[in-house]
């Protein structure tokens, strides 16, 4: 196919895929965009002005080579460009759906800063591995030779599983470890199927099993096995546990029944879409069906948690956020599409208190909570002066309070590290002042000889694509470390 030119921005506009109507995307949990058609995908990378400093690829955390495959894509060569988007991420079909693009490449695209409106990065990278996928260019992993040296990985999330692909490719033994039933870790279990459908990282499961990669699934270290067992068995360890320990409320009536954890409820609707029976949502428990929600945060899993009980039949859906929608930290495209899907968006908001009669509490002396859940008090708040971040500090109104009924609260304040040494009982295994595992940021080496660390557990809470980063980065220091090993014994 002759090659298409370049540099077309100026004369073709930006154009995502066709997104559902919210009317209907909003009973199902398929993804909400359509796929691009071969000669729209090409199209559309045309729009890439080839920039001599791509901006875009050097703030992608994996420095994919995005112009190079924009190009191959717009000139037809659709398998080149899938080669070259491998080349530099493992999992290049589940970065273009959840990698938050316009804070990412998207956002630094060099025409999207001269007004003519950013490449759609993160839809070409889907459609060129969707493609893959369908004309069979996705090969299986088949190592030029076999290693003796075997790997441990605890943790079956993005991090370990760019660490396992990476290091069977290379012919080293790979075992992953992991407390849940199925690999994935939050791709599976905490990201709902209107943004990743399960089959995607299904599959890409199965290859790295057809590959040589064992999984000990419903394995969970300190109970299960120990750590040093694992550290026994193998010539490296790799922790990519990610982190699951949720940020609590401490207000009045927060232990009442009818307030969850963001992710047991992801987890229980993600499990009920695989065909699993789970009894907390069976029960009602983890179930939105005719309630009314308020979930409370305002990142990337609060956006999941309002568009899944939007989907579960919520009769409404609030989202508390105790800053405006200019300091959210969730994508800006996850708000709008939940704003078109029905979810309503309180700013400047925080919980004051639960209770379970929001028409006689009494704020002075709240009564124990002893009935369900009927209500949120809510605080209102202004910005103030700015944090050590930079981020304007939210600041209470004194007596600007009103009670935002509800059956269902769920709670997104993020997650941190679990306490890893007391949890699996190991000594000398580092940790920072946050409780993160302290290890080097390009090699992952722990204090612990031959352990090495990656992804949330190192980073706290962060995104997928750094998660790639960080076990791709990590297999390449373990194939040193394994390498020195080997010399170190031959003499």
């Amino acid at each position: 196919m002759a090659g298409e030119k370049m540099l077309k921005f100026t004369t073709v506009s930006r154009d995502m895929p066709e997104k559902r109507p919210p009317d209907l995307r909003n009973q199902d949990f398929g993804e909400i965009y359509a796929e691009f058609a071969r000669d729209k995908a090409a199209e559309q990378s045309s729009r890439c002005s080839q920039c001599g400093v791509p901006y875009c690829q050097s703030h992608c955390p994996l420095h994919n080579n995005i112009p190079d495959w924009l190009r191959l894509t717009a000139e037809g060569r659709l398998q080149e460009a899938y080669e070259v988007s491998q080349a530099t991420n493992t999992f290049p079909e589940i970065c273009g759906r959840i990698c938050p693009q316009d804070r990412l490449c998207e956002g630094n695209c060099v025409i999207e800063q001269s007004g003519h409106g950013t490449v759609t990065i993160g839809s070409v990278e889907k459609y060129i591995t969707d493609t893959a996928f369908a004309e069979g260019w996705v090969k299986p992993i088949r190592p030029y030779a076999e290693r003796t040296e075997s790997v441990g990985i605890i943790g079956a999330g993005p991090g370990g599983l760019a660490a396992a692909d990476a290091l069977r490719r290379q012919g080293v033994q790979v075992t992953v470890y992991d407390r849940y039933d199925r690999g994935g870790g939050l791709m599976t279990y905490g990201i709902p199927g209107f943004k990743l459908e399960k089959d995607v990282v299904m599959k890409r499961m199965a290859q790295l099993e057809d590959g040589g990669v064992a999984f000990r699934l419903n394995c969970t270290v300190g109970e299960d096995i120990s750590f040093d067992a694992i550290r026994g068995t193998h010539d490296a360890v790799i922790i990519a546990t990610g982190v699951y320990k949720t940020r609590e409320l401490d207000n009045h009536g927060s232990d009442a029944d009818g307030i969850v954890r963001a992710i047991d409820y992801l987890t229980a609707s993600n499990k009920v879409s695989f065909g699993d029976t789970v009894e907390e949502f069976d029960s009602g428990e983890l179930n939105a069906a005719g309630k009314k929600v308020v979930v409370v945060g305002g990142g990337d899993t609060a956006m999941d948690c309002v568009r899944t009980a939007i989907r579960q039949g919520a009769t409404s859906v609030k989202c508390l956020y105790r800053r405006d929608r200019m300091n959210m930290p969730g994508s800006q495209r996850e708000v709008a599409n939940a704003e078109e899907e029905g979810v309503e968006f309180v700013w400047l908001s925080a919980p004051k208190m639960f209770v379970d009669n929001a028409a006689e509490m009494n704020i002075e002396t709240p009564a124990p909570i002893s009935g369900p859940l009927r209500g949120v008090v809510v605080d209102k708040m202004r910005l103030g002066q700015p944090d050590a971040t930079g981020r304007q500090s939210p600041e209470l109104i004194a007596g600007a309070h009103y009670v935002e009924e509800a059956d269902l609260v769920i709670k997104a304040l993020g997650f941190e590290p679990e306490d890893l040494p007391a949890l699996w009982g190991v000594d000398g295994l580092e940790v920072t002042r946050w409780g993160t595992v302290k290890a080097d940021f390009t090699t992952g080496k722990t204090s612990l000889d031959g352990v090495f660390a990656v992804g949330d557990i190192v980073r706290g809470a962060s995104l997928v694509v750094w998660a790639i980063r960080d076990g791709r980065d990590c297999a390449a220091a373990i194939l040193d470390y394994l390498n020195q090993s080997d010399a170190v014994a031959a003499e």
